[in-house]
């Protein structure tokens, strides 16, 4: 086996978010596995036009025992010069590149590419998405760029597998699916977690977890939630995260069904330390996405045993199989609205919640890297 150190491009801490988080977990992984690795990471991630969040950096502490260098500067290519010259240094056996999108690929590109020409190693595109979620000017030739400077692919859907084929013949590329996060701490009793966010254990908890854009369908939700037989029902909706829009056309849908009662915002970023308490106090975790590739809130799910409810786009409908640890629906409010009524009617809880249990062990972190080596 190797020595060679293994080098992961992406977000990390002091940076935030699903990518970061994953970039730290894969690293963790490796090192478990008593393999060396390295993560560069940014300096800069974002401008300031092109981040509508409050803030880009984690609240919380360093994670431990994970080597993570700052420094790529996303719009100073000077920066990108500086880290390949890093990177070449560490003499590397693979660069594991996250790509997320177009806006990052010239720097990923040239950095991919100024490292090839001083070594010999193997460059994999960790590609969460190669079709933006929004328009990018350019995207395409963008993407082309970085996926020209790649020598292989892994996926963690099937759809953005076959996407790749859009802007390469390269057939060096593996769908391998979204492993399980396990950054976020144990389950916690149902009503411990209910008491520690300030929730009444009157209600049942629906939870939409994560960043809202309007790809996400929170509209689509809200709408199904004004289903006369559901506002009947002791239930409530929590959206837990930060609006990265306006909030105004939310609002609009709530006074129009008269659903102020029914939903709770936490209108912010949720901590890490957090997490826990809003998945162990839901009885089901909600992703009415308009399309999609693979998300890590379901894997968030599976980790916290949590049921599911997600639409037929992208690869969610892969790891999620209906009526088993949840419902796939269309996106359509009618068909979210049956799924939650059948849920809730048929106490359809425990049922999926034992069956999370048993799904959740194909998402290793060891299987995940396995599909990686293989490459």
């Amino acid at each position: 086996m190797s020595n060679k150190v293994k080098i992961l491009i992406g977000p990390a801490y002091p940076l935030r978010g699903g990518i970061a988080d994953f970039n730290q977990a894969l690293a963790t992984a490796y090192n478990l596995q008593n393999k060396q690795n390295k993560i560069f990471t940014f300096s800069l991630q974002y401008p300031k036009f092109l981040f509508p969040g409050k803030t880009q950096l984690s609240q919380g502490e360093k994670p431990k025992d994970l080597n993570i260098e700052l420094g790529i500067n996303s719009i100073n290519p000077f920066s990108w010069f500086k880290i390949a010259r890093k990177i070449s240094k560490e003499n590397p056996e693979s660069i594991i590149i996250h790509y997320w999108m177009p806006f990052m690929a010239p720097c990923l590109g040239v950095i991919a590419r100024r490292v090839k020409r001083k070594t010999k190693a193997q460059v994999v595109g960790l590609i969460h998405n190669v079709i933006p979620h929004e328009k990018f000017p350019l995207g395409n030739l963008l993407t082309k760029f970085f996926v020209k400077s790649c020598d292989s692919f892994i996926a963690m859907s099937k759809s953005v597998l076959g996407d790749l084929d859009q802007f390469t013949n390269n057939n060096n590329k593996k769908f391998s699916p979204h492993p399980i996060y396990n950054t976020f701490g144990e389950k916690v009793d149902k009503q411990q977690a209910i008491k520690y966010l300030k929730l009444s254990s009157d209600f049942k908890y629906i939870l939409f977890f994560g960043i809202i854009r309007r790809y996400k369908g929170l509209d689509l939700l809200l709408e199904a939630l004004a289903n006369d037989n559901l506002k009947s029902k002791k239930i409530k909706l929590i959206v837990a995260g930060e609006f990265y829009e306006d909030r105004t056309y939310y609002d609009q849908i709530i006074n129009k069904f008269n659903l102020k009662d029914h939903v709770i915002f936490t209108n912010a970023f949720v901590p890490t330390d957090e997490v826990k308490y809003y998945f162990s106090a839901s009885d089901i975790i909600v992703q009415t996405y308009k399309h999609a590739t693979q998300s890590g809130v379901t894997q968030i799910a599976y980790h916290f045993e949590r049921p599911m409810l997600v639409t037929n786009v992208g690869g969610l409908s892969e790891i999620v199989p209906h009526e088993k640890v949840g419902y796939v629906t269309e996106t359509n409010p009618q068909s979210i609205a049956q799924s939650l009524i059948a849920f809730f009617d048929q106490n359809k809880e425990s049922e999926f919640a034992a069956n999370t249990a048993k799904e959740k062990e194909k998402f290793s972190w060891d299987k995940f890297i396995e599909a990686i080596e293989s490459l």
